[in-house]
């Protein structure tokens, strides 16, 4: 399937970018913990539209919205 406008644009987005409407998340938030102030936690989202699959991070070494599944 191919991916749609919206979930384009998400990938693009910078670290504080919020999920567009049609992302739902997925699963419970994974969080990392390690010395004081370099935890981050990770968030799963899938497209209700085209079903892609994101995953976001707070981890300041990582990208903010990785896509996985178009």
């Amino acid at each position: 399937m191919k991916i749609c406008d919206l979930c384009e644009a998400q990938s693009m987005k910078a670290r504080n970018g919020r999920p567009h409407e049609f992302l739902i998340k997925v699963d419970e938030p994974r969080i990392f913990k390690g010395s004081k102030p370099r935890g981050f936690e990770e968030q799963d989202y899938e497209c209700l539209t085209c079903k892609s699959k994101f995953t976001h991070s707070t981890d300041k070494n990582g990208l903010a919205w990785t896509l996985w599944r178009a």
